[in-house]
């Protein structure tokens, strides 16, 4: 494809994967700021740009392995195309904006990855996926909610011990203040992780269509841009869902908020660092429910729960159908 005749249809592309890292911060703002509002540490208002600010600064901690296995760990690079691209994109806007609409927490992360798995079965069937890639992504749909679930149990069984001789006040106004470096934690992982999911979707359509030299690379001006699209999503909230994961699945205080996002957040940090893209949602709400389950099993709101986990395995699914369907009504005029 001659690149000066592609820049129109590249510039809109590139906007409609920016929407989506939008769509992203907005949907997933409730990881972030659920706990620290649902505990009253802060007010929602001031709770999002907190979480905003901690976004954006994210790609200063990390680096682009996550880009790097959305770019080229999915579906083989060389089968991309701006058609390919823009299924894969419509069919994770349109699950998120279904189940935002709906107050449902959601993987944007595995929205998008079934929207590109969705438009390259359309392409050229079973060949296109990259199993091996694919294959560790689905199995952190399991391992991201389980390991932020034992981290979150185990924190509140040592706080609880450190703690035993404090008065309730007293542990409260601790963990009031321990919020603050918790929320911003779990903002960085979640900046950290989410972005890089878009990034990588820009990168590899830029290097599909020879913008990037022989060598996949993710340009600078992809990360910044990424990174600020997010941030500006966290800051327009996404209420529904942060009701639903702050209050409806279990009651917290601020030492449950720390230990819950204190856990997720060390799950997120380790699948960033190993370039696993894992949903920062499953992974909230496995610590969530874990911290509840340390009070008592009765704590956790189990059909909730439920109803999110049967939307965690649907999602892939869902997204993969909707995109490759966008491919073929698309591909057929």
């Amino acid at each position: 494809m001659d690149a000066t005749l592609a820049l129109p249809l590249l510039a809109g592309l590139i906007g409609v994967a920016l929407f989506f890292d939008f769509l992203n911060g907005l949907h997933d703002a409730a990881n972030s700021i659920a706990t620290i509002v649902s505990t009253r540490v802060l007010r929602p208002q001031y709770a999002v740009f907190w979480a905003a600010f901690f976004n954006f600064i994210a790609f200063l901690f990390f680096g682009l392995h996550v880009a790097e296995t959305l770019g080229t760990g999915i579906i083989d690079p060389g089968i991309v195309t701006p058609l390919v691209i823009f299924s894969a994109l419509m069919g994770a806007i349109i699950w998120n904006i279904v189940t935002w609409v709906f107050g449902i927490p959601s993987s944007s992360s595995h929205a998008l990855i079934g929207g590109l798995v969705g438009a390259g079965l359309a392409k050229t069937g079973f060949d296109s996926v990259v199993w091996t890639g694919l294959l560790k992504t689905a199995s952190a749909i399991f391992m991201s909610p389980a390991i932020g679930f034992l981290l979150a149990l185990v924190l509140i069984l040592i706080v609880s011990w450190i703690f035993v001789r404090q008065t309730p006040f007293a542990v409260d106004r601790t963990f009031r203040v321990m919020q603050f470096v918790s929320a911003s934690l779990y903002s960085l992982g979640h900046g950290g992780n989410d972005a890089q999911k878009t990034m990588g979707i820009i990168a590899v359509l830029l290097f599909s269509q020879g913008y990037l030299g022989d060598e996949f690379h993710v340009p600078f001006w992809v990360v910044i841009t990424c990174q600020a699209a997010m941030a500006l999503g966290t800051l327009m909230g996404g209420w529904r869902i942060v009701h639903t994961m702050g209050s409806k699945i279990t009651r917290l205080t601020p030492m449950q908020g720390f230990c819950a996002e204190t856990g997720g957040a060390i799950t997120l940090f380790g699948a960033t660092w190993l370039g696993i893209p894992v949903s920062t949602t499953h992974t909230i709400t496995g610590a969530i429910i874990g911290v509840g389950a340390a009070r008592r099993v009765s704590a956790v709101r189990w059909g909730i729960a439920g109803n999110i986990v049967i939307a965690w395995i649907v999602t892939l699914p869902s997204a993969a159908a909707i995109s490759a369907l966008f491919y073929l009504a698309v591909d057929a005029f």
